[in-house]
């Protein structure tokens, strides 16, 4: 089996299909747009002949999270207390300018936790961030039962 694999993104896929034509193992040539995973080999032929960009190539392993220090998680923990701040103040404001902010915050909190790596489901870092935000006495409006079924799920 090879290292990597082919994904569609079905947003960006204009049908164009050129890539079913390229495709050695007929992977990509299915009826609802799914590559399929155990027919792909990881050439890449699908990836170049696709007009669209909307096929990438992802490791069937990903490498171990790196460590980080206390510092910077303590550094991460602030900023995203603070977005998860700024979003219950717009929340609760009936401004439509206040409410994109709240909504703002919530996705650069989200981008941010998940480019330093606490985002990636295969991370034991993501299992023990939820496990301390849990621990955590955190205001009203903290997900607690959604960190919990997270948690399980992992």
């Amino acid at each position: 089996m090879a290292d990597r694999f082919a994904v569609r993104d079905l947003n960006k896929c204009t049908k164009d299909c050129l890539c079913l034509y390229v495709c050695p193992t007929g992977a990509s040539d299915t009826e609802n747009s799914v590559i399929d995973v155990d027919k792909c080999i990881g050439c890449g032929a699908c990836a170049e002949a696709c007009p669209s960009r909307a096929i990438t190539l992802l490791p069937r392993r990903y490498p171990p999270q790196q460590k980080k220090k206390d510092a910077v998680v303590a550094a991460l923990q602030a900023v995203l207390d603070s977005k998860a701040e700024q979003e219950r103040i717009g929340e609760t404001m009936a401004d439509p300018l206040a409410r994109a902010v709240a909504r703002s915050s919530r996705a650069i909190a989200e981008d941010i936790a998940r480019e330093s790596g606490f985002m990636l489901p295969q991370s034991d870092e993501v299992r023990a961030f939820l496990e301390a935000a849990l621990a955590e006495e955190k205001g009203e409006g903290f997900p607690a039962e959604s960190v919990k079924k997270l948690l399980e799920t992992l």
